[in-house]
């Protein structure tokens, strides 16, 4: 390393819950305790999860404002981006950027996806205005038609209502990236299942051979649960580097397994799934290895609540002499989840975000449910998060 070379950051342990929890008083935490010692039940989480979307579609008084203040509390920053903002403040004021994610659905009708890119559009102003928020994001089928998406995957010709359509989500895209562009705000493109994943990394790429000539604003998705994304993103990277542009590249491990399996085995193909979670971790960090290597083209922004993976982020950074706050590279965690990570990375000087869900009650309700689910209990064993809160609270009474 050379003499004038970053100073190394001091050495994390994702065990301090001392910083991991410094935002919560001690009432906030035993309010934080409860609702993660409810979700460790999993009759519990089971019973609930249907009783409120009984009670939501039933519209039952105190219902919404219950939700609100337990699960969507911990989970969400609010329903609009107004009741984010103080969510938005308080990260800041521990360096954690916000990324505001609209978590509502399109409804499969231009008129959703017109509202859909006007929300994310209001997403990117609020980035452009705020120090707080790095990045926007936001999914192809917001603002598209999955069926023409998955119909020109599979090299099926469209009908001219459809190329119309297809035109017109397009034009949405477009409309998103050049007000990113134009503001330079970094902007995720979400990924999606794979059976239209191809169509959305092309789209994704004429976007960024447009807009990332100086630096990487758009960003691209891959999950490496997925044994061809490595594959995917060193190809991308070769294209980006022979045709002069920059790519950002968001590294996930993926989110529709179940999902991916059921529809290879249904359609006849093989699972692009990893055949082992060993298997996804080890992809994981080659992808790691790889974006680092090649930081002179990549941008990288590592969305995970892994540990392991997050520390030997932290250590391929300081081998490369990269300087902990170095604007290529980022991490990031849901809000609500994985504050040892995030507090702990921020207090060490690294970029670090947190995912922040938002939009009315009911429309979240999918993305609320599956938190409780992730952190119920498995196998007689407390989830990490819940793990994590006892220990605080008993260094807080000196235990």
């Amino acid at each position: 390393m050379s003499p004038d070379a970053p100073t190394q950051a001091p050495p994390i342990s994702f065990e301090d819950t001392r910083v991991a929890f410094a935002s919560k008083s001690d009432a906030q935490l035993r309010k934080v305790y409860a609702l993660f010692a409810a979700m460790n039940n999993g009759t519990l989480v089971k019973t609930g999860s249907g009783l409120m979307k009984t009670a939501l579609k039933w519209g039952l008084p105190g219902t919404k404002f219950l939700i609100k203040h337990s699960i969507f509390e911990q989970f969400c920053g609010g329903e609009t981006i107004a009741e984010c903002r103080p969510v938005t403040a308080e990260l800041g004021k521990y360096n954690i950027g916000t990324i505001l994610d609209y978590s509502v659905e399109g409804e499969g009708s231009d008129a959703s996806y017109d509202r859909t890119r006007d929300e994310i559009l209001a997403t990117i102003d609020e980035a452009h205005r705020s120090r707080h928020i790095p990045f926007s994001v936001f999914k192809v089928t917001g603002v598209a038609n999955v069926a023409i998406l998955e119909k020109l995957q599979a090299g099926k010709l469209l009908t001219p209502d459809e190329e119309a359509a297809h035109t017109r989500a397009v034009a949405r895209v477009e409309a998103l990236c050049a007000r990113a562009h134009q503001h330079g705000v970094r902007l995720f493109v979400d990924a999606e299942e794979s059976w239209f994943q191809h169509t959305i990394d092309l789209l994704t790429y004429d976007m960024m051979a447009k807009y990332n000539r100086e630096t990487a604003i758009v960003w691209n998705t891959y999950q490496l649960y997925r044994h061809d994304r490595l594959d995917a993103l060193k190809a991308a990277h070769d294209t980006a580097a022979e045709a002069g542009y920059y790519i950002g590249a968001k590294l996930v491990r993926g989110a529709y397994m179940e999902k991916e399996a059921r529809v290879a085995k249904q359609r006849g193909y093989q699972n692009p799934i990893n055949p082992t979670k060993n298997a996804t971790d080890a992809l994981y960090d080659e992808a790691l290895r790889y974006c680092i290597e090649h930081v002179d083209r990549i941008s990288i922004c590592a969305g995970t609540h892994n540990e392991a993976s997050s520390l030997l982020l932290t250590q391929l950074m300081q081998q490369a002499g990269l300087a902990p706050n170095d604007p290529r590279v980022w991490f990031a965690q849901l809000y609500g989840m994985s504050d040892n990570l995030t507090y702990n990375l921020a207090n060490a000087g690294y970029n670090t975000a947190k995912y922040l869900p938002y939009g009315p009650v009911a429309a979240v309700m999918p993305y609320l449910l599956r938190r409780a689910d992730e952190n119920t209990a498995i196998a007689g064993q407390s989830s990490r998060e819940f793990l994590l809160i006892q220990k605080e609270i008993r260094r807080r009474k000196g235990q």
